[in-house]
């Protein structure tokens, strides 16, 4: 049994305890995306506790993200230098202890700091889970186990939002914190009794410099997209620093890549064409997974008042509709191109974008549970399929690589998809709110009841203008989430031209 080769089965191709681990697995996966989830609802109440602005606090999902993102690249050098299954121990203790730690933190900067260390340890968890589900299940049933390895992943996203509600509105948001202590300690015990130990490979040499420059690179263009809003973008030296630095890292990274004797990342990994297809796929979907969640949270808590359970109960279909669709879309690989199921569900998630960029905070429960049920329906027809095509026609010996690189897409993707959708609503806000104000006066004969001087909205009054300055804001943030939902609809696009360049998935008999 070796990482290097890519194996953990016997020579008789019998893996000893393989439902034990695979139970492990899916804790461990389902303890980090709960984790990394069930904050989402509780972030207002952050907001309010922490003295924090809607900006800032979006750093406790975003410092989480992009620090899981650095720290992903070198996952399979450290599982094979010190062996996965310590690693796999280290990881799963330090992101306990850490979740522990945010749960007790006091100030919004120690409560940012915490979940950025445990985004590092958290960072190892998917691709050493996705790693060892592939390794201990022949080919002719991997795609069943990474449906199996997603229930994992989507439960998470599933119960998260209502756990976080209800922990939320009855007791504090600093419970949600301590929720994955269970399946973690669980999943914990699991690896350190029933994981075989792979020994180390202590003459294994680690890339430190092209591990500088991809950390530099992805950090500073996050920081970028963070910061960008609030210093106004490229008027502002820090930015223009922060994007001078990301991009001279990147060409460094690059470079490097080619002319090292040992490149931080295998060229081969970006040869094979459905691999590299894959992970421009991984990115556009992953940005928008989380973010969709990160804008409908406070979409109904701010605009359509539900209460913090209300709102996590709303969300929670979504997570149902994937994992429903991560089985059928396993079931259906056997009969139909995997190609032809995922231009299915990235036209359904296209589609329910649309009827969300349409909505008001008037729209019905049903109906927005409805389309947030076919949404994750669509997300779950990608996702599966979406894997087992990138590793498709990729060598077995660059399966660790290449989980950490995906890994590392997704994480980048989502980091980027809040971030985007952040800065962009805030911008469209403001924008809105100028637009719909110049035409408020109080000769505007087309205003109903044009007659309101002396009236609670009188723009002439010091409260009857605050009236309706809170009224131009509500509308505006409602035209701006608007657009923000057709802003990602477009990120289908990307996903369905590249669906003609992928080879077809031909499975054993």
């Amino acid at each position: 049994m070796s990482w290097q080769t890519g194996q953990v089965m016997s020579d008789s191709g019998v893996v000893r305890h393989r439902k034990v681990i695979t139970a492990s697995v899916m804790l461990a996966m389902f303890m980090q995306t709960l984790d990394s989830t069930i904050c989402i609802v509780a972030l207002p109440y952050m907001q309010g506790s922490l003295s924090a602005s809607a900006e800032e606090v979006s750093w406790v999902l975003t410092s989480y993200v992009i620090a899981s993102a650095i720290m992903t690249a070198p996952v399979a050098w450290m599982a094979q230098r010190f062996g996965r299954k310590q690693v796999f121990i280290a990881c799963l203790g330090g992101f306990l202890c850490m979740s522990v730690l945010s749960g007790l933190s006091r100030t919004l900067e120690q409560l940012i700091v915490s979940r950025l260390i445990q985004g590092m340890f958290g960072a190892a968890l998917a691709p050493l889970c996705q790693a060892t589900m592939l390794d201990i299940y022949p080919f002719a049933q991997r795609a069943q186990a990474m449906a199996v390895f997603a229930v994992g992943i989507l439960m998470g996203p599933f119960l998260g939002p209502m756990i976080g509600g209800y922990l939320t509105d009855t007791y504090h948001w600093r419970l949600v914190f301590y929720v994955a202590l269970g399946p973690g300690l669980l999943a914990l015990l699991g690896v350190v009794i029933f994981l075989p130990k792979v020994p180390a490979r202590t003459s294994l040499r680690f890339s430190w410099y092209g591990f500088a420059m991809l950390g530099l690179t992805v950090g500073m263009f996050q920081l970028m997209l963070d910061r960008g809003q609030k210093q106004d973008w490229f008027t502002s030296t820090e930015i223009v620093a922060e994007a001078t630095i990301a991009g001279l890292s990147l060409y460094l990274f690059v470079v490097h890549m080619f002319t090292a004797d040992k490149p931080f990342l295998s060229l081969a990994l970006f040869k094979d064409r459905n691999f590299f297809a894959g992970i421009i796929m991984v990115l556009c979907v992953s940005s928008v997974m989380l973010a969709t969640a990160s804008l409908m949270v406070p979409y109904l808590q701010q605009l359509g008042h539900y209460p913090v359970l209300d709102s996590g109960i709303a969300m929670a279909p979504r997570g149902l509709g994937t994992m429903t669709a991560m089985f059928a879309a396993s079931r259906l690989a056997m009969r139909f191109d995997e190609r032809m199921i995922m231009a299915a569900g990235l036209l359904a998630m296209g589609w329910t974008m649309l009827v969300m960029s349409t909505w008001t905070p008037d729209v019905t429960q049903a109906e927005m549970m409805a389309v947030m049920l076919a949404q994750g329906f669509g997300m779950g027809l990608v996702l599966n399929p979406m894997t087992v095509m990138a590793f498709t026609t990729l060598a077995a010996h660059l399966r660790p690589e290449a989980a950490s690189v995906q890994s590392l897409a997704r994480n980048l993707g989502s980091a980027v998809g809040i971030s985007v959708t952040t800065f962009t609503l805030s911008r469209s806000t403001q924008t809105t709110h100028a637009d719909l104000a110049a035409g408020i006066t109080p000769f505007k004969r087309a205003l109903p009841g044009a007659d309101f001087a002396g009236h609670f909205l009188d723009p002439a009054t010091r409260h009857g203008a605050a009236a309706l300055d809170q009224l131009v804001t509500y509308h505006a943030k409602i035209i701006a989430y608007n657009n923000d939902f057709r802003l990602m609809t477009l990120t289908v696009i990307p996903p369905l031209i590249l669906l003609f360049f992928l080879r077809r998935h031909v499975r054993a008999a």
